[in-house]
């Protein structure tokens, strides 16, 4: 009777024996110390290892240990490489202080052809300046050897060794007049400078028929006090004639295809003018910023990309292309002023070349207060009279405030290089200044795209 009456109270309650149970287990549970030796070890090393990593994080950026991560460079912003291009034009057309107080540089790209080499050679020495970047390309018709003896001939002279911003494009293009093949050249010369260094602000570009009419120190004096946002590229809109004559047709250069020069091919089909941008055309020779040549060559936006394809098959794509992009593009449109800083005499009415500078021409070359001039016969005398009367040159370079060597006896005063941040001005930086007044009054500005 008591065994069942104590099931009949089990079924009744049955969480007594529950309980019963549970405290029983618990009761083993807790009496076993076993378990606390680890738990709190653990909890200890945890506890240290938190400690040394909030202070060794707080102390880090006082002490004098650098970090691993020390030996990677982060550009600063206002000197931003263009990676991240969108947001960094932006910034770049804001007005900078620190880059008003640098010196400008400048990167030059001298072409040539079969038997420029001498040329481009004295170009380059008269354009020479060590805080500038340059590059040469002497185009595929030239024979291997030509393009050798220019390799050379740099490497051999001690300034360039020294100063190592000179250099020569390692592949030879085929350069076909009027064809995009000129503009791939430049593009292709660009990114080379843009790989190399990015201390410079304005790309210009030269052929072995130009000659400057200032000293580099006259060209950085002036350019000193001038916002680094501004592109000098003359340009207009199409229209008339030239809509019929340029932008319908579709040609093709053999220069994409074939490894001889040839003169373009056109086709008998034509073409619609486009609707989504703006076609305008001008002067192939320019000065661009180097946030401009950035944009062309990133695209962000897609729009280099998109008129480089379609100025492949247009007539004298290098008198349309950078027009094209930099009047079509919001960010830069504003920036352009419509000038080649060339002086370049043309028949009446104009013909496809203008006609070669003589001495007859050097009154008219100093009064346009141009810093270049184009073009010029092979070592014509006006060379010389430019080199004596307007470049002061006597030796292999124009001189400037950086060559602080002695001139006794003959010597090269640039073979000894001082301070490539003074500059010593001369009359071609008053004449220089005073186109770039005019380039700049509200008058000339209107002219903008």
């Amino acid at each position: 009777m008591r065994k069942l009456y104590r099931k009949l109270v089990l079924m009744k309650n049955p969480l007594t024996s529950m309980r019963k149970n549970a405290n029983s287990h618990s009761g083993r549970v807790f009496s076993d110390k076993k378990w606390m030796v680890p738990f709190f070890a653990s909890l200890l090393v945890s506890i240290t290892l938190f400690l040394s990593a909030t202070f060794g994080l707080f102390s880090s950026s006082h002490s004098g240990d650098p970090l691993p991560f020390d030996i990677i460079s982060f550009p600063k912003s206002e000197d931003s490489s263009g990676y991240f291009v969108e947001s960094d034009l932006k910034k770049s057309l804001d007005t900078n202080r620190t880059s008003r107080i640098e010196p400008p540089r400048f990167a030059y790209l001298i072409s040539g052809t079969k038997g420029d080499s001498h040329r481009m050679m004295r170009t380059l020495q008269a354009v020479y300046h060590p805080r500038n970047q340059y590059i040469l390309h002497l185009d595929l018709e030239a024979p291997p050897r030509e393009r050798l003896e220019l390799s050379l001939s740099l490497k051999s002279d001690p300034i360039f060794f020294e100063v190592e911003n000179v250099r020569v494009m390692a592949q030879s293009n085929l350069v076909t007049y009027k064809g995009p093949t000129m503009i791939a050249c430049t593009l292709q010369a660009i990114a080379i400078l843009l790989k190399e260094s990015l201390a410079w602000d304005w790309f210009i570009n030269l052929s072995a028929s130009d000659y400057p009419l200032v000293t580099q120190d006259d060209m950085l004096y002036v350019f000193s006090n001038l916002s680094k946002n501004l592109n000098f590229i003359e340009h207009t809109q199409i229209a008339g004639w030239k809509l019929n004559q340029r932008a319908k047709p579709i040609i093709v250069d053999p220069g994409l295809y074939l490894s001889k020069k040839s003169d373009i091919a056109w086709t008998t089909q034509r073409r619609s003018l486009p609707t989504s941008f703006k076609l305008f055309t001008g002067s192939a020779w320019v000065m661009l910023t180097r946030t401009f040549v950035e944009y062309c060559i990133w695209g962000w936006d897609n729009l280099p990309r998109t008129l480089l394809m379609y100025y492949t098959n247009f007539i004298s794509s290098p008198e349309g292309y950078f027009h094209t992009v930099i009047c079509n593009t919001e960010e830069f449109r504003n920036t352009a002023i419509s000038h080649d800083l060339h002086y370049i005499a043309w028949d009446n009415p104009p013909k496809q070349h203008p006609i070669s500078l003589t001495m007859k021409d050097f009154d008219k070359m100093v009064k346009s207060k141009a810093p270049f001039a184009r073009k010029f016969a092979r070592d014509d005398p006006v060379l010389d009279k430019i080199d004596r009367e307007l470049l002061g040159r006597t030796n292999r370079f124009a001189p400037g405030a950086w060559c602080v060597g002695s001139s006794e006896g003959g010597a090269d005063p640039c073979s000894v290089r001082g301070n490539d941040s003074i500059f010593r001005p001369g009359p071609g930086a008053e004449r220089l200044q005073g186109l770039l007044q005019t380039l700049l009054s509200e008058d000339f500005r209107k002219k903008q795209c």
